[in-house]
């Protein structure tokens, strides 16, 4: 051995992986400026309809028919309100959004942590593979595949965690679509 210990070779075999796990990320990613050449190419290619509507062509079409009218009164116009609780919906909405946004935030913070969790955690299983491949002494072995089985058993209950929080973001969304948040609010 070159005088490295297994720590330095763990964390050295660690940044090897790193550094080759960023650069084929990379790898594949294509530019701005290609995608754009690539959409301009696209738009060339398309054929228009042929066919424009105008106000004219929209005017000759036919109205629908109205619906059966009903017997019962039209309902009552809704008192107005004094001008002192025309400002609290204002202010409850206010607070409304903070909250719903507060709500978002947290719980993608959360998903984002676990995710960066679970990338830690794999580069760790990657690394005590081999380092367990390297070895030759059968003591050492069984002390780095029981680390690599607790990482494993981490990175499992790491992925439970991604997929309940994912799934809970989908569930606040529905939930905000039904009470009539605003999308904007969910960003």
């Amino acid at each position: 051995m070159t005088g490295f210990t297994g720590a330095c070779l763990v964390r050295l075999l660690t940044a090897i992986g790193l550094v080759a796990a960023m650069s084929a990320t990379t790898a594949g990613q294509t530019t701005l400026g290609e995608l754009a050449k690539k959409e301009e190419a696209r738009r060339k290619s398309v054929k228009s309809s042929g066919r424009v509507l105008t106000n004219d062509s929209l005017g000759q079409a036919r109205p629908l028919p109205l619906p059966p009218a009903s017997n019962q009164p039209a309902p009552a116009p809704a008192p107005e309100k004094p001008a002192a609780e025309a400002k609290k919906p204002e202010v409850d909405r206010k607070a409304e959004e903070a909250a719903w946004r507060q709500r978002v935030a947290s719980t993608q913070d959360s998903l984002q942590r676990s995710q960066t969790f679970a990338e830690a955690l794999q580069s760790r299983i990657n690394a005590l593979t081999a380092d367990f491949t390297a070895r030759d002494d059968p003591a050492q072995r069984a002390v780095i595949a029981n680390e690599r089985q607790k990482a494993l058993t981490e990175l499992d209950r790491v992925k439970n965690d991604i997929a309940l929080q994912t799934k809970a973001i989908a569930d606040m969304r529905e939930e905000a679509r039904r009470a009539g948040v605003p999308p904007g609010w969910l960003r």
